[in-house]
């Protein structure tokens, strides 16, 4: 089947993708299409929903309804898996991160009830990259170590393969076990956990000091003890850092392998990048829960191709849009076509967000945001400017996708002030005091 070369349309984007996948090894060339078809669906509706995709999808078949079917019997193939693909793609975008400190967050989430949607997430300039997930049958968004380790050592393996060593592990108090703690001690990672207030605190000659929730703070007063043990394991030498920053009774209880300062809750407060992704998926992008699938593999190839979609999004040119781009385009289209064949929804979600920040990245670096921000200062975040940069180039006739990059160190141009008024948590201290245990 042939497509004319119009632009600003389903043909274009599916000619800018359709190149590289055929230069995969494929069992069947039918495949590759229905792939092709299925990437060109998700970037021009931008959504998970497998039948809006079916407008931008051309094919030799009378009814939408075969159209969906054949995406639908592609997502549930037992042959394709997750994963596999994603982790050359996420590589790739991270191979220039250079020396800077890498912010790694976990999470999870619940998809229809039944789902247990399990994250590790690279924290990057407001925005949460994924870098291994994992879609299990669950009934709540507790789950264990025991779960968590085989996910983390796989991240574990990315990094030491890139070479990052310096990295800051956050979570929320669900994932507060020694048992984790240790494995980080292990990996020579930072860590930042949230802790619940049963929690038991003892000197570090082992006497008991008091419940973390014990420790009564007035309104934006804050508290840091160094060198205490926790539990009934006395797991030490570790260091808390307790803050109440409004009028609300809960606290902010943070525990970390450094010592803590009012910095502590800062950085721990990248953390809530992570769920702005989720909000994404589920709600505010791309409409995982409308998706209907109901089966973990499907979902889980679906995340990590959406997911890949953030960050394609972040090289934005000037030159016509021909089949002879750079290498690096050839390797993120390729990338992304993998993983829409090895992964299902999780699958999906990954490389869509992936591919949309870098797109994001590459239009601020190039000077080139006020094309597509019309604010003074960056009003949107990586991913929308990815988003947008992308129908830019198809009503244009440029290219797109020819860099998967993400760089480390400090945002070149970040959140103007009224899209970003919330205040750090260091901004509200008033009060704060520190008690340092000599260890025996």
């Amino acid at each position: 089947m042939t497509t004319k070369k119009a632009l600003g349309d389903a043909s274009q984007a599916y000619q800018a993708t359709s190149q590289f996948v055929h230069t995969v090894l494929w069992n069947d060339i039918r495949n590759a299409r229905t792939f092709a078809w299925m990437v060109t669906g998700v970037l021009m509706s931008e959504t998970a929903i497998l039948s809006a995709w079916m407008p931008h999808i051309q094919s030799q078949a009378h009814y939408a309804q075969s159209d969906e079917r054949r995406c639908r019997r592609w997502l549930e193939n037992p042959a394709v898996q997750s994963g596999q693909i994603y982790a050359p793609l996420v590589i790739q975008a991270l191979k220039e991160w250079g020396p800077h400190s890498l912010v790694l967050a976990l999470d999870t989430s619940m998809v229809f009830g039944r789902f247990c949607l399990i994250r590790v997430v690279v924290v990057f300039r407001g925005r949460a990259i994924t870098l291994v997930q994992k879609v299990i049958e669950h009934e709540s968004a507790q789950v264990s170590t025991e779960q968590l380790l085989p996910i983390l050592a796989e991240v574990k393996g990315m990094l030491d393969f890139l070479g990052i060593v310096e990295v800051r592990f956050l979570a929320d108090r669900g994932f507060c076990d020694t048992e984790l703690m240790s494995w980080l001690r292990w990996c020579h990672w930072h860590y930042r956990i949230r802790i619940k207030s049963n929690l038991i605190l003892f000197s570090p000659d082992g006497e008991r000091i008091c419940k973390v929730g014990e420790i009564k703070l007035h309104p934006r007063e804050s508290r840091f003890l160094h060198n205490v043990a926790i539990t009934g394991h006395l797991f030490g030498p570790v260091h808390v850092a307790l803050f109440r920053p409004t009028d609300v009774p809960e606290q902010w209880q943070i525990v970390s392998d450094e010592p803590t300062d009012i910095n502590t809750f800062d950085e721990y407060g990248e953390r809530f990048q992570i769920e702005e992704g989720f909000l994404d998926d589920k709600s505010n992008l791309f409409g995982l829960e409308s998706s209907k699938l109901r089966d973990a593999p499907s979902l889980e190839r679906l995340v990590t191709v959406l997911s890949g979609y953030r960050v394609q999004f972040r090289s934005f040119g000037k030159s016509t849009l021909t089949p002879s781009t750079s290498p690096a385009s050839h390797f993120c289209l390729l990338a992304l076509l993998g993983v829409m064949m090895q992964s299902s929804l999780g699958s999906y979600l990954a490389a869509a967000t992936l591919f949309a920040v870098s797109e994001g990245l590459s239009v601020v670096e190039r000077g080139l945001r006020r094309m597509i921000d019309p604010h003074w200062q960056r009003g949107i975040s990586y991913l929308k400017l990815g988003l947008r940069a992308m129908h830019h180039c198809l009503s244009r006739g440029q290219p797109f996708f020819e860099r998967l990059t993400l760089h480390g160190g400090p945002d070149p141009e970040p959140l103007g002030f009224r899209r970003n008024n919330s205040l750090p948590p260091s901004a509200l201290l008033e009060v704060g005091w520190v008690i340092d245990f000599r260890c025996p």
